[in-house]
């Protein structure tokens, strides 16, 4: 009886410091998700969806912006970064004309 005790005890302690540092458990949740943007970015095959992860990890920026309490820098990055840099990425994709060789024909 007294190791269920102890298990429910921790584990009420656990919660509480969870809850008393909720700040801290929003920034590793954050920084999970940027940390696995940031390797979509690189590893997934087509283009359009890695600008569109990047725009991700620039949101994820901002928002740790936010969380050290620089509002300003990161209302920028969010204007200039995911609002324009991001925009100019996925416009540019479209907009340029892809030629896909199929293998063992040469005629497109």
């Amino acid at each position: 009886m007294q190791f269920l005790n102890d298990i429910w005890n921790g584990f009420c302690s656990v919660v509480q410091y969870l809850w008393d540092n909720a700040d801290l458990l929003a920034f590793v949740i954050l920084a999970g998700i940027a940390i696995a943007a940031a390797i979509y970015v690189v590893s997934v095959k087509e283009v359009i969806h890695s600008a569109f992860y990047l725009a991700l990890v620039f949101v994820c920026v901002a928002v740790t912006y936010f969380f050290l309490e620089a509002e300003f820098i990161g209302v920028i990055q969010m204007l200039v970064y995911v609002g324009a840099i991001t925009i100019l990425f996925a416009f540019s994709i479209m907009l340029t004309r892809r030629y896909i060789q199929k293998s063992g024909d040469d005629s497109l």
